[in-house]
């Protein structure tokens, strides 16, 4: 489509857009044009509103002031459905799926196939099928939701929006639980979708696939327009600096000279179950170990496997050189072993509570007097400490955890387990979702962390953070440790060529 072409009409348009929650003005004004055949990127730190207006765009949320347009005429989506039926879908950065349903029954939740006059099961797991082929995935769409993966599951959730006859696709932070072939199956798929009477709105902290997917940037911060962009005509660098309003400068991780007499603050013995095969590693204190491998690799599994969630075959945990029952998670918890969870909604976050409700969850203990009261003022200072530590963007402490950005809630389960004072903390995939300024809070932190002491297990698929903030990188590859490398190792190249090593 050329320049000119593209600018005689808008198929989407936000003009003034306000919306206000207790406390929060999530946006001031905000303005957005989307053009038909486009990749439209939206960025901006956790907390600029992106969500928010994609919401309202598809009928979630009701916007205060302003007005939107599409194909020029007035829009206003009373909700979910009815913004799909006219043209617009929705993929939620949080998976919004029913766990107890099968894929097929998810994606067609609400307007089942029929079959003589019946709901028809054959003819849903037909078409779903034929969907999961279209985005290069394969798994059964008889499966039950709650037994697949965090990726696959987001690609369900593809699979259902596209499965809408749309105009327009939203996407926010679709790539966030996939792999490198699931996320060139689904550029390609956008590809496919675009035309010159369909667009898609496109979120993600991934710069790299920003600069290779999208065709025109627009950059929030704080609630507020603050510049649109061609993407030709721009840098990685720039966009950074309009985000966040100052430069994220580079970052050489010094080299972590351990005590060679150092007793291990964990030790993993010979762990094995249906999905781990035989793995052993140590942490030591005042280390980061990174774990990489490509999704379905055993890295979630062990870590499961080490916390009591998931049961294990075969196996010893040492804490400071001493072995540990661990057959529940509360058992890895009084061991000192803390897990953030790569799914914050369903494992990390009781999200119609408080955040100082979440922070002390996991400590009650130390919040109770003796004779049963819970110290509130101790909680609340608690919760102060680590909002101005991890820079948590909230009104007050008192604020439903639901009413806070994706990246602001991951901040929230950090500070879980940082008020649990754990030794152990296993970070699974700790930055998902997060933008990129909030992303060097979180590495700034591990670093405090293990200077105070404690070890830390960092499990990641972003290469480039992984190499950021590991000392030591284990690899795993079908459910096997293929391989370890140091800090000064450590390559993409070598980290890949270690995922696809298979063992036997």
């Amino acid at each position: 489509m050329t320049e000119s072409a593209s600018q005689e009409r808008l198929l989407l348009e936000a003009k003034g857009i306000t919306k206000r929650f207790p406390g929060v003005l999530a946006l001031d004004g905000v303005s957005l044009s989307i053009r038909p055949g486009e990749v439209h990127a939206l960025m901006g730190e956790n907390g600029a509103g992106k969500s928010t207006l994609m919401k309202i765009i598809g009928g979630i949320y009701q916007p205060d002031g302003g007005e939107l347009l599409l194909n020029g005429k007035p829009y206003t989506p009373k909700g979910p459905a009815d913004a799909q039926s006219q043209g617009v879908s929705l993929i939620h950065q949080e998976l919004n799926l029913v766990p107890d349903l099968t894929v097929a029954q998810n994606i067609f939740l609400g307007r089942e196939p029929m079959g003589a006059g019946l709901l028809s099961e054959d003819k849903a797991v037909k078409q779903a099928t034929e969907l999961l082929h279209r985005i290069g995935v394969t798994f059964d769409a008889r499966t039950l939701v709650r037994d697949l993966p965090v990726a696959s599951q987001q690609m369900v959730e593809i699979a259902k929006a596209i499965s809408f006859d749309s105009q327009l696709l939203v996407m926010d932070e679709p790539t966030a639980a996939l792999t490198d072939r699931e996320v060139e199956a689904l550029f390609k798929l956008i590809h496919d979708f675009v035309s010159p009477t369909t667009a898609v709105i496109y979120i993600s902290h991934r710069m790299e696939e920003l600069m290779q997917i999208s065709d025109r940037i627009t950059v929030f911060r704080d609630g507020r327009f603050v510049k649109e962009l061609k993407t030709e005509d721009t840098s990685r660098d720039e966009i950074v600096r309009l985000m966040v309003g100052r430069k994220i400068t580079a970052y050489d991780r010094p080299e972590n000279v351990r005590d060679p007499d150092a007793t291990p603050t964990l030790e993993v013995r010979h762990i094995t179950n249906a999905m781990v095969k035989d793995a052993s590693f140590s942490v030591y204190p005042g280390e980061i170990l990174g774990f990489g491998g490509l999704a379905g690799a055993g890295r979630t599994e062990l870590a499961r496997a080490i916390i009591g969630a998931d049961p294990k075959t075969s196996g010893e945990i040492l804490v400071d050189g001493k072995p540990v029952t661990i057959r529940r998670p509360s058992d890895a918890v009084d061991a000192g072993i803390a897990y953030l969870s790569e799914d914050r909604k369903q494992f990390g976050l009781v999200l119609d509570e408080t955040i100082n409700d979440n922070v002390a969850i996991a400590s009650l203990k130390d919040f109770t007097s003796k004779i049963g009261l819970i110290r509130d003022r101790d909680i609340a200072k608690t919760a102060k400490k680590y909002i101005g530590a991890l820079s948590i963007k909230t009104p007050s402490a008192t604020q439903q955890v639901k009413n806070l950005s994706g990246g602001n809630q991951q901040k929230v389960v950090i500070a879980k387990w940082l008020a649990r004072n754990s030794k152990v903390l296993i970070f699974d995939e700790p930055t998902r979702g997060i933008d990129v300024g909030a992303k060097q809070e979180i590495y700034t932190l591990l670093d405090q962390l293990v200077q105070e002491g404690h070890c830390v297990v960092v499990i990641s698929s972003e290469l480039e953070e992984l190499i950021r903030v590991s000392d030591r990188i284990l690899v795993m590859c079908n459910g096997s440790i293929t391989g370890e490398l140091s800090h000064k190792e450590a390559t993409q190249e070598r980290i890949m060529e270690l995922a696809t090593t298979f063992r036997k």
